[in-house]
Parts: structure tokens; sequence; C-alpha cells
């Protein structure tokens, strides 16, 4: 076999690889021979059938099977060899192989860049600690409360603010459509949660009354069938309930399942200080990242940029297919080039920041654990409600969707290893503030982060 390199540009290597016909055809008679071993042919006992029978029958798939093995293992040979730490899958081009005549091969590979990950003491970031102040935990409690709210029959016209119990029909053009029918609905008049203009035609009216309610469909409803079409409502007003004073105090508790309001309270801290403490992760994450990016400037593989502006391209123009413009305020009147030319270089950035934090993962040797790659696959079957089993069936038997699960786990591992050698200043923030910071900073749909 000889292996030559042709070109090293860059990160691209270009090899011309030979492989001499004497080794194929050693090859292809060893692997005929093996088959020899234990076929069973008409006429021929095993081990006994002559290597002519053998290679009529079966020389054809044993040199398609040797010349791929041929070609695995020397492209395998020239990175070995020269200690190259591959990118992607090398591209192969054949250029020339006959029977009896020797295998040649051009093999174009691209490899991961030299990363020299900055001292990170010389990272300084704010990290911002949301504190969550009594009143937001009290507005959390009263709306709680209000949701919690008892009713009470009622002998007068219904009011804003008031439940009506009904039954109703909807119809398009005097066909029932499906979905639009409820028998012993409570509805809130004036929460807004049916269609716009449903619950105003509803005050005034009495138990026992029935009511034609017109409305339309707003364009943008989730039912393609139905948004943007007038209907009707058949609607028959069963009872009309008020509603008692929402009471924040030990009955709630109760009623939420605790055995105390300052029980309640804590829950509630605990979960607003989780939810502030995401938003502020995030925000440290992005600045973070920015640093990164702004401090290395590596080659990145030219073949990883076009997979990851693919992909990038592909949601743009199915976002774009949805909404019928683009997702993003910021691409409004931008030409396609213009926007080709933006995708890739957040297509570059996400490249180079992916490669930046393998680099640091891989030479500090963090990693994922299994133990940690099974809470996290445990915790995207519980967002699948009735569909657990098949969800960790469907990680458990497809790797590449498997190892998407594993990625922002090592993508955080690095994170947290990184933000415990960088400068950090802590905050206190309000969570108005916190918002605030995360809504002025707010990454879009491009997002450049990895």
């Amino acid at each position: 076999m000889q292996i030559t390199e042709t070109n090293a540009e860059g990160l691209k290597h270009e090899f011309k690889v030979v492989v001499a016909s004497s080794d194929i055809e050693q090859k292809v008679k060893d692997r005929l021979t093996e088959i020899g071993q234990s076929v069973r042919l008409p006429g021929f006992r095993p081990g006994k059938v002559p290597m002519a029978v053998l290679k009529s029958r079966y020389g054809s798939s044993v040199m398609g099977e040797v010349l791929e093995r041929a070609v695995n293992d020397s492209s395998s040979e020239a990175i070995r060899e020269r200690g190259l730490r591959p990118a992607l899958q090398p591209q192969i081009e054949i250029v020339s192989f006959n029977e009896g005549a020797d295998l040649e091969y051009k093999m174009a590979v691209e490899v991961l860049p030299d990363i020299t990950p900055v001292a990170f003491d010389t990272i300084e970031i704010e990290r911002l600690r949301p504190e969550v102040p009594d009143a937001d935990i009290d507005k959390a409690l009263e709306r709680i409360a209000q949701s919690n709210r008892k009713s009470e029959p009622v002998e007068r016209a219904a009011e804003k603010g008031d439940a009506v119990v009904i039954d109703f029909l909807g119809k398009i053009d005097g066909t029932p459509f499906p979905g639009g029918e409820a028998k012993d609905y409570t509805l809130e008049l004036g929460s807004g949660s049916f269609i716009p203009g449903f619950e105003d035609q509803l005050v005034g009216a009495t138990a026992g009354e029935h009511r034609t309610v017109d409305v339309s469909f707003p364009e943008d409803y989730g039912s393609a069938d139905l948004a943007g079409k007038a209907a009707q409502f058949d609607v028959d007003v069963k009872e009309v309930r008020a509603f008692q004073p929402a009471a924040v105090d030990e009955e709630l508790a109760k009623a939420v399942g605790m055995d105390t309001l300052e029980e309640v309270r804590k829950v509630i801290r605990e979960r607003l200080e989780r939810d502030y403490g995401a938003v502020a992760r995030q925000r440290l994450k992005r600045v973070l990242l920015d640093q990164l990016a702004a401090k290395h400037d590596f080659p990145v593989p030219a073949g990883m940029v076009d997979a990851e502006f693919e992909t990038i391209w592909k949601q743009y123009e199915a976002e774009r297919a949805q909404g019928g413009e683009s997702a993003e305020p910021e691409d409004a009147g931008k030409d396609e080039e213009t926007l080709k030319r933006e995708y890739r270089e957040i297509a570059e950035r996400r490249v180079r920041l992916g490669l930046l934090l393998a680099e640091i993962g891989r030479t500090n040797n963090i990693q994922v654990g299994n133990e940690e790659v099974n809470r996290a696959l445990i915790e995207e079957a519980r967002r699948h409600p009735g569909y657990e089993r098949q969800v960790v069936e469907f990680y458990r038997n497809q790797p590449e969707a498997l190892a998407q699960l594993r990625a922002p786990l090592f993508e955080d591992k690095v994170i947290d290893f990184i933000v415990e050698m960088a400068k950090v200043t802590d905050k206190p923030v309000s969570p108005a503030e916190l918002l605030g910071t995360a809504e002025d900073e707010g990454e879009p749909a491009k997002s450049e982060n990895a």
C-alpha cells in the first residue's frame, strides 16, 4: 500500500492511496477460503468446494466486501500515521480499479484545529443573583386564591366576573364543527378564555335562557380549518354563579394540599427562585460565550460550518413558510444573499464555540456519566405523559438522539468548570431587573450561542 499526501492546506488534507492488486487478490482468496469452510453446495462436502466454484458464486460480493475494507483500513492508517484528528468523515473518490489491477483512490479529510484556550482567570463576568421579594410571593398567593375561589348559584343576570354553566353547539355555515360542542361547561365571563366576543354576549343572561352568539375565529387561530371564519353558537345558560371573595388563609393551604400557609409561601419562593435562577444562568452563559468568542480566533472546518449553516437555513425557511415571512423582525427587508451571509457567520461562531468547549472538556477530562444521561432521559419522558416508555425506547435505540440529549449536559458542565476559575462578581437584582436584562439581551431564533 502506498499513501502519498498530495495537499495539506489549512485544515484540509488530501491523499493519493494505492492498494496493490496482489494484496486485494490475496484478501479475496482468504475470504473465499473462509466461506468454503462452512458453505454447503450440492455435490461438494464442506471445506472441499473448489476455489473456482467459490469464485464463480461468491466472487463479486466478496470483491465488494474486500474493496470496502481495503479503503476503510488504508484511509484509517493514513490518518493514524500522521496523527490527524478528523472533524468529519473522509471523502473518498475511487480513481481506478479493475480486477487484476491496483486500487487507486483519493481521500480528502478536514481535521480539527489546534486550540489553545485562554487562561480562564482572565475572564471577568457578572453573575446576577435574583432576590425574590415578599410582594412577588403575595401576588402568587393571590393568583392561587383566585383560581381556588368558590362560587354559588345566584338568581340574577350574569355580570362580568361571574361564571355561567352552559351547553353550547358551534356551527359554521349551519354545520357543526369538531370541538365546537360541550355540556355543563363553566365559563368565567371576562376571563378571555374563549373566542373574542363570546363572553361579552353572555353578560346579562339568566339561568334557563337560550342565546345565539355570533363570533369570528381569529386569523391566527390554532386550527387552520377555523381560522378567520365566522361561527354561530347556540348557547343554553343553565346556571349563573357568583364567586366568593378570594381568601389567602389556612383554608387555602389545605385546598392546595398543604398544612399551613407558611408552607405554601415556602414552596412558592423555591419555585420562583428556581425559575429566576434559570433565567440568570442563561444570561451568565450568554455573557460567557460572548467573551469566549471574542477571545478565540482559530480556523474551523468548512464542512462543519456548511452542515451547521444548512441546519440553520432549513429552520429559517420552515419558520418563514409557517409565518409567510421571516420569524425575526431584524430580518425584514434583507435580501437572501445578506441573510445567508449573516446566518453563515452565526454558523461559524457556533462551530468555533462548540469545538472550543469540546477541547476544554477533553483536556480537563470533563465527562457526562450514564446516571446523568438517564436522569435527563427520565425528565424528557415526563414531558410526554402517557408515552414515557416509547420515549425511553426511542432514545435508547437511537444513538444520535441520545447524543443530542448528552450534548447540553456536557456543555453545562464545561460552562460550570470555566465559571469556577473565572473572575465572577455577584450582583443582587430584583426579578424585574433580571427579566429586563434578559429581554435587552434577548436571544433571537438565529441564536449566536453554541
